[in-house]
């Protein structure tokens, strides 16, 4: 089985070490996730952290194999709660890892509900920082193809070799 190499993950995908990381060094800051243009409300909850390894066979029949955090963030207003500081969320995902073990270089998912829609899947991209608080944008996790994502890699990454590379021929790409 091959296994998918989390490195390589979508753009502007980031993995559970390193939004770890970087919470570390602001755990007094509010932690703001952001999904379907407005922020999680402050009583928001972690009600779940689970680890998967996977293994399957894609459209194309290929065998992959990979390892997939999710975290999911209960969208509720609570009290008079004030958004999580990061180093609760930290301490909450530290806490997991004494029970289960996390990948750090994991795909990182979020599953997103207020408790009445349906729980989305979404994908998290570097932390920001701004108005005094960490703020984390969710994109929505869409479907692929990962044949036809590979093939569009390979084919990205041999465009500029083929059309940036001085000409023998004197002709252009195109």
């Amino acid at each position: 089985m091959n296994a998918i190499d989390n490195s390589k993950m979508r753009d502007g995908d980031i993995a559970l070490g390193e939004l770890m990381n970087i919470l570390s060094g602001t755990r007094d800051l509010p932690l703001v996730f952001h999904y379907d243009g407005h922020p999680v409300k402050p009583g928001y909850h972690v009600t779940e952290v689970k680890a998967g390894q996977f293994s399957a066979l894609d459209c194309g029949a290929n065998p992959e194999a990979w390892s997939e955090i999710f975290i999911q963030l209960w969208d509720i207003d609570e009290d008079d709660r004030i958004h999580m500081p990061s180093g609760k969320f930290h301490a909450i995902i530290r806490k997991v890892t004494e029970h289960v073990k996390l990948d750090d270089s994991a795909k990182l998912t979020f599953e997103v509900s207020d408790g009445v829609q349906p729980m989305q899947l979404y994908c998290a991209s570097m932390p920001t920082f701004r108005a005094g608080a960490v703020h984390v944008e969710l994109a929505p996790r869409p479907a692929s193809c990962k044949p036809r994502d590979r093939w569009l890699a390979e084919q990205q990454q041999a465009e500029p070799a083929a059309c940036c590379a001085p000409s023998t021929t004197g002709k252009c790409c195109g």
